[in-house]
């Protein structure tokens, strides 16, 4: 099952001397539904490709599962109005998903909307490993490698991306999605899938640096986090707490770089 991702839509270009007819290709936006075990745990609006990498990343990511083998099925259904994503939970799971429902970070569009207390948007974070070290080069050129690779956002303009970057091999893994926290989970959940460990590399992400994805990278143990524009202040003090480097502005061959500058080296041989 393969639902379309974009739509070639018509459309009347207004300019200071003149109208145009044009044709625009536009990202489909579609509600998903979060299924475990039979119960429906968040709904999201997101591009309906790659929707077991989202669920997932999702089910990580919020710690409803900690390993991929701890879910024993998976099943995309397609209803008139959206999909579901069905996950079947291993037994010894059942509490953490309880637990979960309450404590969602990322149900819905802007990431934090659906939690029911605000000890729930303010959760502790586990602190992050040593993990690998980067080049100011390879930081300064993360979001142009990002950019080379973002097919979707080059139809319709109208997209966020996640990119996973090693030390020395460059961007190995992207998602798109119109959610810029749904490209993380499809991200998060890709690693898994293939069973890439996501401590080995950063993240790169087109959008702003906001507290879910902050929550979201430590939670996956990734311990740089790198993007084209700012952080929030509430995102910055959270990754300085669970030990995070953040670099932020990555654009023209330049970035500022925010918290724990170690990981990030003037050249390959100060790498570690």
């Amino acid at each position: 099952m393969a639902a379309r991702v974009q739509i070639s839509q018509p459309g009347l270009s207004v300019q200071p001397d003149r109208a145009v007819a044009v044709h625009r290709t536009l990202p489909e936006e579609v509600a998903v539904a979060m299924v475990f075990d039979g119960s429906s745990a968040a709904v999201m609006m997101a591009t309906p490709a790659d929707v077991q990498d989202l669920a997932l990343g999702f089910a990580l990511s919020e710690g409803i599962v900690t390993a991929p083998d701890q879910l024993d099925g998976f099943e995309l259904a397609e209803h008139p109005n959206g999909l579901e994503a069905r996950f079947w939970l291993r037994e010894d799971r059942a509490d953490a998903l309880a637990e979960r429902r309450r404590f969602m970070a990322g149900p819905v569009g802007c990431g934090l909307c659906g939690i029911d207390s605000l000890d729930a948007a303010a959760r502790d974070l586990p602190s992050v490993g040593d993990g690998p070290r980067f080049t100011r080069a390879e930081v300064a050129r993360a979001t142009d490698m990002l950019r080379d690779q973002q097919p979707l956002h080059d139809q319709t303009r109208a997209t966020h991306a996640a990119g996973f970057l090693l030390p020395g091999a460059g961007i190995v893994l992207v998602r798109e999605d119109v959610g810029r926290h749904n490209a993380l989970d499809k991200l998060i959940g890709a690693l898994a899938r293939q069973g890439i460990d996501p401590a080995t590399g950063a993240v790169v992400m087109t959008s702003r640096l906001s507290v879910e994805l902050v929550q979201k990278c430590a939670i996956a143990g990734i311990s740089t986090l790198i993007a084209v524009s700012a952080p929030t202040a509430h995102a910055l003090r959270l990754a300085q707490g669970a030990g995070m480097t953040l670099a932020a502005f990555a654009r023209g061959g330049a970035f500022d770089l925010y918290s724990h500058p170690h990981r990030v080296t003037e050249k390959v041989s100060d790498v570690a």
